[in-house]
């Protein structure tokens, strides 16, 4: 192995066609010529542990291992074949799967250990006694990162209980060594198996590692990573519950050997132990390190997306008390913004569902001492007292303006977000809250505004405003950051209710009137929502005059049927945006799954890492998804061709859950390419131009970039997108406007053809329905109003 390669003979090589050899060892200048003239050129160079260099003609047809055993014959090596394996110049493990594709590449080679051996060395020195001290571990550690993401060499580190190595390291280490450790950690937990054992004593470990201020920010990133995947490795997760959940009222039981076997439940009863995580988690938000910014976005949306129905009112209280909110729309300003965007909109899409979880849970204040004692405040900041009707009726919430006693009808329509918004508004201003309400009292009965029935309107305005029909339905590409102030529009809307009532001098039969002068001002003022500064807010509310605001009003009435407005056509529409987001979701993923031709983008973003900034080897790739929604499998391409249909063209894929995030704008396009795409290159010198049609799909560990692709139109932009983002497991978010009005647009269209019978009949429709007294007895069936074509 000593002697150069010019000085070892080269057996006859055989015909050009010839399928039997792999490997016809090194070679000198004779022998490159006669295999040149033979047709038999040299693939690749490999270049063996000892640092020497041969060139070598590889048949693709054949094995890794044959590879390998013949290589080791022609070198002469001592140690037998399964002792090695191939890697490429980027230290890429070269597989049956790959092979082609490296020999067709004629990248440069290098015979190294087998994933076995360098297992087996790595173990060992994470099984050395002085860990902390000892710099092999680090470097083992710098190694074991890498290499832990291949199957073959985690398989042999499992078999060897490098897993337990591994959490021995994470419990015992500090510093760069922990950071280290943890980011192989996060790199295992890339793999479907192998972490099923990790304990309630590691998650602990996490917890404290997050909660500590002093932990070091490359610290921190895999550590979020981490409990992150566990929050998101649920029972009801697992593959083949994606997409049919179970009709038990239990988790399904996880299978022997699963690693979807955490959850929410499992991760937040480690946190309730460490009071401090989430306040520290929320605090990271503001960092300047952005990667850590977005992995702390992340954790929270993960935790917010899972949280279970047990834990989920304790959760989002805590999400409630440390004002999350506030600090993301701080994001909203901050000059990462490019980074964050995507996570952004995931978190307004979760409020979405925090809200509208809300509005339709009930007020009871006999079962939930919560709602009971915000009840128990809004009557004491009132500063009433209770009144006799009658020998056996007492006079309570009416006295602040409820149609009635019973509490729970009169939250019926907005449930606890209602409740929530009354409180906030009391507790502002008790002062304010306790004024209006007796001046109110003061006044003939005619004349008084029913303040809390009012309250309970408003909030049902800006939940239509802001599209709260379904959680999951989120259809908003902008940031809304006046939709994370509810409380706070809430309380201007009501002011300003309260005000249009004194103004008008309005009655109670004006209650109607002043409901539709409100919806008008909320239109006005929250318009632009993304760009609008909040004074602007404030004063479209708090200083428009009660003239101008009714003028606007009979203008719009001029252009706009009244009978949008009511009540039935509202609900009517909520179901109707529901049913056209779903259609426009099952044609988004249709377009995935009949694939599409894209140009390779070139990631130019400062958030992706330089790992995984690297320029595609061709300018096109065929991008598919699978039928069960699981793989986009794709291949890379000079040219286009006709792909067929299946999987059979596409070796390679992306797993669907490994993605975490699509970042738009973040490519540019492919040098020296012009195309049908119609994509504009940059001209000149200077670094090149994100396209505007480009998108990035981000890895759920790394944070780097899985795929940079540049689409051919905005319509195929919008399908890619959105589609993708529709198929994420925590559900993401719509991304391009045209999802956002085609939407709208069906909504609309299918509304209109609904009214088409009403009006058409010129049936009147009612501004509200109210339900019937129950049945007195269960002395009853439902007839069955089927069609008999054979009755008479």
């Amino acid at each position: 192995m000593s002697f150069p390669p010019e000085e070892r003979a080269l057996p006859n090589p055989p015909p050009a066609t010839s399928t039997t050899p792999v490997a016809n060892g090194p070679s000198n200048g004779k022998t490159s010529q006669a295999a040149t003239k033979g047709g038999l050129v040299p693939t690749n160079n490999v270049t063996t542990k000892d640092g020497i260099t041969v060139r070598t003609r590889i048949e693709p047809s054949l094995a890794v291992e044959d590879v390998i055993r013949q290589l080791c014959i022609s070198l002469k090596l001592k140690d037998p074949p399964v002792m090695y394996a191939l890697r490429d110049e980027s230290d890429e493990l070269v597989t049956n799967d790959n092979l082609r594709k490296k020999i067709k590449s004629k990248m440069n080679l290098k015979l190294v250990n087998a994933p076995a051996i360098e297992a087996a060395e790595i173990v060992e020195k994470l099984s050395s006694r002085d860990q902390t001290k000892d710099a092999k571990v680090g470097l083992a550690l710098m190694s074991l990162r890498k290499l832990i993401r291949e199957e073959p060499f985690a398989n042999e580190f499992l078999q060897r209980d490098g897993l337990h190595e591994l959490i021995d390291v994470i419990n015992t280490s500090y510093g760069n060594t922990l950071a280290y450790a943890l980011t192989a950690m996060q790199n295992l937990m890339e793999l479907d198996y192998g972490w099923a054992n990790l304990d309630n004593n590691f998650i602990l470990k996490v917890v404290q590692i997050l909660s500590s201020e002093q932990s070091l920010i490359n610290v921190c990133r895999p550590a979020t990573a981490i409990l992150k995947k566990l929050v998101e490795a649920d029972p009801g997760a697992a593959s083949g519950n994606l997409n049919n959940p179970g009709s038990s009222r239990g988790p399904p039981s996880p299978p022997p050997g699963s690693v979807y076997r955490y959850g929410f439940d499992v991760v937040f009863e480690q946190m309730r132990k460490e009071r401090r995580l989430l306040e520290t988690v929320v605090s990271r938000l503001g960092s300047a390190d952005t990667t850590m910014a977005l992995y702390s976005m992340m954790l929270i949306n993960s935790l917010m997306a899972h949280a279970s129905d047990p834990r989920w009112d304790e959760f989002i209280a805590e999400i409630e008390r440390l004002n999350v909110r506030k600090a993301v729309i701080r994001l909203m300003s901050s000059h990462t913004i490019e980074d964050l965007t995507s996570c952004i909109l995931d978190f307004q899409a979760n409020m979405v569902r925090v809200t509208f979880r809300k509005k339709t849970t009930l007020v009871e204040p006999d079962f939930e001492p919560l709602h009971s004692s915000a009840l128990q405040l809004i009557w004491e900041k009132s500063r009433l007292n209770e009144e006799r009707e009658d020998a056996n009726t007492f006079i309570k919430w009416r006295q602040i303006g409820f149609d009635s006693e019973d509490i729970g009808i009169e939250f019926r329509e907005v449930g606890v977000l209602g409740l929530d918004c009354l409180k906030y508004f009391v507790e502002k201003d008790p002062d304010y809250w306790a004024k209006v309400v007796q001046e109110q009292l003061s006044r003939p009965e005619e004349r008084r505004c029913p303040i809390a029935k009012a309250s309970n309107e408003v909030t049902d305005l800006l939940s239509e405003h802001w599209a709260i029909y379904a959680p999951g339905y989120s259809t908003s590409t902008t940031f809304q950051p006046f939709f994370l102030n509810f409380p706070k529009v809430h309380s201007l809307a009501l002011h300003f209710f309260l005000r249009m009532w004194n103004e008008s001098a309005s009655s109670t039969g004006d209650f109607p009137r002043l409901v539709a002068l409100t919806r008008s001002q909320v239109k006005v003022a929250l318009k632009r929502e993304n760009i609008r500064p909040w004074h602007e807010v404030e004063q479209e509310f708090l200083e428009c005059e009660y003239r101008l605001v009714r003028d606007r009003q009979m203008k719009e009435l001029e252009m706009e049927d009244d009978i949008m407005s009511k009540v039935p056509i509202r609900n009517l529409r909520a179901k109707l945006y529901k049913e056209s987001f779903e259609f426009v979701r099952q044609q988004r993923i249709h377009c995935l799954l009949d694939g599409a031709w894209f140009m390779n983008g070139i990631p130019i973003a400062s958030g992706v890492s330089r790992e995984t900034m690297r320029r595609p080897t061709r300018p096109f790739r065929f991008l598919r998804l699978d039928a069960g929604l699981k793989y986009l499998h794709f291949v890379d391409s000079a040219v286009k061709f006709p792909v067929r249909k299946g999987l059979e063209d596409l070796p390679e894929r992306i797993e669907i859950a490994m993605i975490s995030e699509v970042a738009t704008g973040t490519s540019a396009p492919f040098p020296h390419i012009r195309s049908e795409m119609q994509v504009d290159l940059p001209v000149g010198p200077g670094a090149p131009m994100a396209s505007a049609l480009s998108f990035s799909l981000l890895s759920t560990t790394s944070g780097g970039s899985l795929a940079d692709q540049i689409a051919s139109d905005q319509a195929q932009w919008a399908d890619w997108t959105d589609g993708l983002n529709m198929l994420r497991r925590d559900g993401g978010h719509v991304a391009s406007q045209e999802t956002e009005l085609f939407v709208q647009a069906l909504t609309e269209i299918g509304l209109k053809i609904k009214l088409l019978d009403l009006s058409g009949e010129k049936v009147e429709i009612p501004s509200g329905l109210v339900a019937g007294p129950p049945p007195m007895n269960s002395d009853f069936f439902f007839s069955d109003l089927s069609y008999d074509p054979t009755a008479q």
